[in-house]
């Protein structure tokens, strides 16, 4: 790195992040390096490591890729969903379940089309991988999300341990360049999807105890809303706790620590700013009644996916959470004590658009990087001898 760079990091702190007490540096001397996998992926968009080595992505424009032994198959993975293709969405996550050695299922996320496929939503699809094929096919979720937009879907998946599987879903764009009352906004209300994370059981099922379950008005299977674009949710082992990164409208990405029926206010709070004087979004930074983000960026990393490691290969990152970043094309470690960021340093730099971040079986690390339409590569962070 350069040296004048270094030594100004200290002192641009304040205006790239949200905490004049937080150290950021960037790593020199790492120890590691980045190995590609295979690098004829189209706009791959999540990675699956399973445990008998092979490595499943899948690709925006509705094919999900196999890597074996090493190898890019050439042909796609059959079976896969039809999918709304555009903007921001298509196939999106994919998840292995957590029994998945003796199951074989695989969670993924699509932008479902309606039939004249001019309005879409997200929906959460299972089936059986038996190596070669997915079969058994079935939505377990269609999110009331639907929206002309092509954008702002959200989409993420984890498991908690205790058989929950949580899903982000973002705003959809709602909203914009109208004059609406922000308190009217869908991610302000319990009567739809959009702007919430949802908690299911693992068949789509909706758990007795989720905070709106008999709320008259309210869907059951929301666990929080207001937010506005949540990319990222990991399950936390150590503490049980769920975390979520998400974007901000200019600026502004917050790491959040999601706890149920809790209001994380977009849009009426944010602290990003407007896109244009006339959005009318996040004009207040606070509110005592909606949930503070454990840590943002004043500058954006737009936030992709986040994942606690918990790995061997880099024992010093066990508990860390690492998130990968499109802007700025970053991957940051974040340190915690207890529920509060001690340190954040970026570990990889202009390294391309990181799609995800993904920990396989063996505790290696794997990225899916956007360089690219059609050459996009899937690599391997792994560690130096």
């Amino acid at each position: 790195m350069n040296p004048i760079k270094r030594m100004l990091l200290p002192l641009l702190l304040p205006l790239l992040t949200g905490s004049l007490a937080v150290p950021s540096v960037i790593a020199a001397e790492a120890g590691f390096h980045l190995e590609t996998l295979a690098d004829r992926i189209a706009d791959p968009w999540a990675i699956a490591a399973l445990p008998n080595g092979d490595v499943l992505v899948t690709e925006k424009a509705g094919r999900l890729r196999l890597i074996r032994d090493g190898r890019l198959q050439e042909e796609p993975v059959p079976g896969v969903p039809e999918v709304r293709v555009g903007g921001q969405g298509g196939l999106m996550d994919l998840v292995a379940a957590p029994d998945f050695a003796t199951s074989g299922y695989l969670y993924m996320t699509i932008a479902k089309p309606a039939p004249d496929n001019l309005t879409g939503t997200t929906a959460v699809m299972r089936a059986r991988f038996d190596g070669t094929r997915l079969t058994g096919l079935t939505e377990i979720i269609e999110t009331q999300a639907w929206g002309e937009a092509f954008s702002h879907y959200g989409t993420r998946l984890t498991f908690d341990d205790a058989g929950h599987l949580f899903l982000t879903i973002a705003d959809r764009s709602a909203f914009y360049l109208t004059d609406r009352p922000l308190s009217e906004h869908p991610a302000q209300r319990l009567d739809n999807h959009m702007g919430k994370v949802l908690r299911l059981g693992l068949d789509g099922s909706v758990p007795d105890d989720n905070p709106y379950v008999g709320v008259e008005g309210a869907l059951p299977e929301i666990w929080s809303y207001g937010h506005r674009d949540p990319q990222g949710i990991a399950y936390r082992p150590e503490t049980g706790q769920m975390w979520e990164v998400e974007h901000g409208p200019l600026g502004g990405d917050e790491l959040n620590l999601i706890q149920p029926a809790k209001n994380y206010g977009w849009p009426v709070v944010s602290k990003g700013g407007n896109y244009t004087d006339v959005t009318g979004f996040a004009s207040v930074k606070r509110r005592e009644d909606m949930q503070e983000p454990v840590f943002y960026w004043q500058q954006t990393i737009a936030p992709s996916n986040i994942l606690f490691y918990s790995g061997t290969q880099f024992p010093e990152w066990q508990g860390n959470a690492l998130i990968s970043g499109l802007f700025g094309e970053k991957l940051t470690r974040v340190v915690l004590e207890g529920n509060h960021v001690v340190s954040v340093e970026t570990i990889l730099d202009n390294v391309g658009r990181i799609r995800d971040i993904h920990e396989g079986p063996d505790g290696s690390l794997y990225l899916a990087v956007n360089i690219g339409v059609s050459e996009a590569p899937i690599m391997r962070i792994v560690r130096d001898d």
